[in-house]
């Protein structure tokens, strides 16, 4: 059974930083593209980032670019979003999922990060 466990989330001030991390269980990330998602409250879920099982190809929403680095250790089976200069529009709750191909096929529970001064 695969399961993905986000931690890292808190309640940060404007410009403050955060790291994600997503674990992976019952399931080997290497050969996984891995994703992170938010829903932020009232709004429809976004991609956040993604990043392919090899590595070399990442994507990052126009929203984070530049603030957001997605990073992955596949011996620790670990998913890593470094977010950095938060604003008061990335509170949202944090996801992040794995597919082989296709839909994403797992999803984390999610965790909260909230930006206010």
């Amino acid at each position: 059974q695969v399961q993905l466990v986000e931690s890292g989330g808190g309640l940060v001030q404007p410009g403050g930083s955060l790291r994600l991390s997503c674990v992976i269980s019952g399931a080997d990330l290497y050969y996984y593209s891995v994703g992170w998602f938010r829903r932020a409250p009232g709004k429809e879920r976004e991609g956040v980032s993604c990043t392919s099982n090899s590595d070399d190809g990442t994507v990052y929403a126009d929203s984070v670019k530049g603030r957001f680095t997605i990073s992955r250790d596949n011996d620790k089976n670990t998913v890593y979003l470094q977010m950095n200069d938060l604003q008061l529009e990335d509170t949202a709750d944090y996801y992040c999922a794995v597919r082989l191909d296709g839909s994403w096929d797992y999803w984390g529970q999610g965790t909260q990060v909230t930006v206010s001064s």
